[in-house]
């Protein structure tokens, strides 16, 4: 699939419904400053020894990596490895607090977040967005809108990091929408005429972070955001998780008012117009499927896909191109490749629960892939692509083909990038999408800054 297939920018494919406007009437969720926690001014002059990237996406190779690349990682607050995690999390916060490794800033702020990056083309990109502290809301409340479905054990893990160390480690990620770019332009101006922070590569990506603390500057920030909603696109987890925090807290406190810490989350917020908001493609990766057969499932999609014969990656990469079909893959096995498209609707291929469900979900490809393919032609249950028994997620197609080919994967399935515009739809239907349907990239560090809930 090429890179303009792959990687789907605001700018060029984001045209929305004027049904969003009608959400001026559900307000944004309040955002604030507040004085964050960072690392001691000298130890961000080469912070790139110290941040990390989410929990979620590391690997226990990573993970060990990270611990060797400085005693001070972030690493080591977000993922500790001792047996102990959450204890020895809480206990090396105070103690790097303790010694001044981190401060707390004197002064609330907001702070402006760049990430620059390159796209598989060599082409660089920058995203904007800033760090705030955002109010929290029940789902129902529809001030705040998910678009994934949330797993018990990864929030009782986060729960238990947020209990002992009552700081949000990491921040979760949100849009919203502003097609002046009234804060982009803001953000960069000031960026033009003031030091960052920290200026880190990790990676390959360049981090740099700002602080704010001019009054009117943040009422600008405040004013530019109302009546604007939050649509979570990383950090489900962490967010359903901060909610469940402050319930906690706000029943052990008889003084309770509302305004405490704990009833706000560490957020960064990027503009859905920005230009450097890309999301990439989420490619399933099948293993250790009984009884699989690649010729005998390829006679099964026949039924339900135009199956096209192909003879190279680049021959997939334009047969992905040139469809305009949301439920167009490429498959590929150890004896075939080919690309394949459903003949007719999804709906009825679909269970009655999904048949059923909003058009906004119903017309994501993964649906037809997990339902369709996954669930009924291959036998694997829901609980089991839940708990992704049998499939791998990898954004980069070169892994399938390697993958097949080194025959550790039994087959892979090239799928097209979800776009902003679908994230957007489904939030706004109440529905979720199936696991592993979006990566924003890239991913926004962790140990730039910490946020305190005390």
């Amino acid at each position: 699939m090429p890179l303009k297939m792959m990687q789907w920018h605001c700018k060029a494919f984001l045209i929305l419904r004027h049904s969003f406007n009608k959400q001026c009437n559900l307000f944004m969720p309040e955002i604030k400053p507040f004085s964050g926690v960072l690392y001691h001014p000298e130890l961000l002059k080469q912070a790139e020894k110290l941040i990390c990237p989410p929990y979620d996406i590391i690997s226990s190779a990573q993970q060990q990596s990270l611990y060797h690349r400085s005693p001070l990682n972030a690493i080591r607050l977000e993922l500790p490895l001792e047996e102990n995690p959450y204890g020895t999390a809480a206990a090396r916060l105070t103690e790097w607090l303790q010694s001044g490794e981190l401060q707390h800033d004197s002064e609330p702020a907001i702070y402006p977040y760049f990430q620059t990056f390159e796209d598989l083309e060599g082409k660089s990109h920058v995203r904007h967005g800033f760090f705030t502290a955002m109010r929290l809301h029940e789902f129902s409340e529809n001030k705040v809108l998910r678009h994934e479905k949330t797993l018990s054990a990864p929030k009782a893990d986060r729960l238990n990091l947020f209990r002992a160390t009552r700081t949000n480690i990491s921040p979760i990620y949100g849009l919203y929408a502003d097609e002046h770019r009234t804060l982009d332009q803001l953000m960069v101006a000031y960026s033009e005429t003031h030091e960052p922070l920290l200026d880190a590569n990790v990676q390959g990506i360049r981090n740099r972070l700002w602080r704010i603390t001019d009054p009117t500057l943040l009422e600008q920030f405040r004013q530019t955001l109302l009546n604007r909603q939050v649509y979570i696109a990383d950090g489900h987890h962490r967010y359903d998780t901060g909610v469940t925090y402050r319930n906690e807290r706000m029943a052990a406190n008889p003084t309770h008012n509302g305004n405490e810490p704990y009833n706000f989350i560490f957020t960064c917020l990027t503009n859905i117009y920005d230009e450097g908001l890309i999301v990439f493609p989420l490619h399933r990766v099948l293993h250790s499927v009984a009884d699989f057969n690649a010729e005998r499932l390829k006679g099964q999609l026949a039924e339900f896909f135009t199956i096209t014969d192909l003879n190279s990656q680049d021959e997939l990469k334009a047969y992905l191109a040139a469809s305009t079909s949301s439920f167009s893959y490429g498959v590929v096995t150890s004896g075939a490749l080919y690309g394949m498209t459903l003949k007719g609707e999804a709906a009825p291929l679909l269970d009655a629960q999904c048949a059923h469900c909003p058009e906004a979900v119903a017309q994501l490809g993964v649906v037809v892939l997990h339902e369709v393919i996954f669930h009924k032609l291959l036998g694997i249950s829901h609980e089991a692509l839940e708990a992704q028994r049998n499939l791998l997620y990898v954004t980069d197609v070169n892994e399938v083909f390697h993958a097949v080919a080194c025959r550790t994967a039994q087959a892979g399935f090239v799928v097209k990038p979800t776009t902003v515009q679908q994230v957007l739809d489904v939030s706004e239907s109440g529905e979720v999408m199936p696991q592993k349907s979006t990566f924003f990239y890239p991913k926004l560090m962790t140990g730039l800054l910490f946020n305190p809930l005390d």
